[in-house]
């Protein structure tokens, strides 16, 4: 989305001249499931990982996001679908740092997803989509944040998984499961980061 009134300016630095001097490219790293699915845990471990091997890397986790950047958002479907939008607008802006950004979040829509990797691609910047699969009974066991619970308790609504659509991706790049530890689960993305990107 493009808006009207705005004449852009080309800044003196290109992307393949900025990248070039950094010796790295940039990308995203969109992870994306249930409430509790466990999708801060992989961000901050990839973060850390990403960062041993000399990655710039900056962890986009929804959450926090709320607290700041997105605090003017409730969890509508509408508002999740903004909120899905800030996102990817900001993590596009790291990869064209020549960052790895990861976004945590739920994001439930598909094509809220699909809008995010198309950003990506217009721009030529690697996009790996990570499904956090992890089961809506396990996510509910967890519920470090009680969502599940408040939704039981009747407080709470607009959850995905429950009272909110969650769809799957169709073809993401990795799929993770309860089956695997975390550094599994980072060398799987990893791995799917270095076939896109140097």
């Amino acid at each position: 989305m493009r808006s009207a009134n705005v004449v852009w300016h080309e800044g003196a630095v290109s992307r393949e001249g900025r990248w070039r001097s950094l010796r790295r490219t940039g990308a995203t790293i969109w992870l994306t499931g249930l409430p509790a699915a466990g999708k801060s845990t992989l961000a901050d471990a990839l973060e850390r990982s990403l960062l041993e091997r000399g990655r710039a890397t900056y962890r986009l986790d929804a959450t926090a996001m709320r607290d700041g950047v997105c605090a003017d958002l409730g969890y509508t479907a509408a508002e999740r679908r903004e909120n899905n939008r800030r996102l990817a607008e900001l993590a596009r802006l790291f990869a064209d740092a020549g960052t790895v950004a990861i976004v945590a979040a739920v994001s439930p829509f598909a094509a809220g997803r699909d809008a995010a990797r198309e950003l990506h691609e217009r721009d030529g910047l690697p996009f790996v989509e990570v499904w956090v699969n992890t089961p809506l009974a396990l996510c509910s066991e967890r519920d470090p944040y009680g969502v599940y619970r408040a939704v039981a308790d009747r407080t709470l609504s607009d959850v995905p998984g429950v009272d909110l659509p969650y769809e799957p991706p169709s073809a993401p790049e990795v799929e993770v499961t309860p089956a695997q530890t975390t550094a599994q689960a980072v060398e799987q993305v990893t791995a799917a980061l270095a076939r896109l990107c140097r």
